[in-house]
């Protein structure tokens, strides 16, 4: 017992860390993502370098418009929502007759 227990702290000791890591699943963005990002912003109307004052506002205003485009480009690929409708088919539903006590399933059981 005197020698199980040591071990199992070191096994643990050494497990702890391995654990951490394989928890950390969220990854930052690359650089190439983020200046991807930004010749989005750019191509909308933001400009960085301009108007610091009204900076969130003209940067809110620039990812509204770049929703607004990924939006209206994912409506025209084939992709996305379905088209709102409605279809029939069929014919209307029949009601069933009334089960009288002799065509019952338990009936006579």
């Amino acid at each position: 017992m005197k020698k199980f227990f040591p071990a199992v702290v070191v096994a643990a000791a050494l497990a702890i860390p391995a654990v951490s890591f394989a928890q950390s699943s969220q990854q930052g963005l690359t650089r190439a993502q983020v200046r991807a990002e930004l010749v989005e912003l750019e191509q909308a109307g933001y400009n960085p370098a301009d108007n610091q004052v009204n900076y969130p506002q003209n940067l809110q205003a620039a990812q509204a418009r770049v929703t607004q485009e990924k939006l209206a480009r994912g409506d025209t690929s084939g992709y996305g929502a379905p088209a709102v409708g409605t279809s029939q088919a069929g014919g209307p539903a029949v009601q069933p007759q009334a089960v009288t006590p002799s065509q019952s399933v338990y009936f006579g059981h």
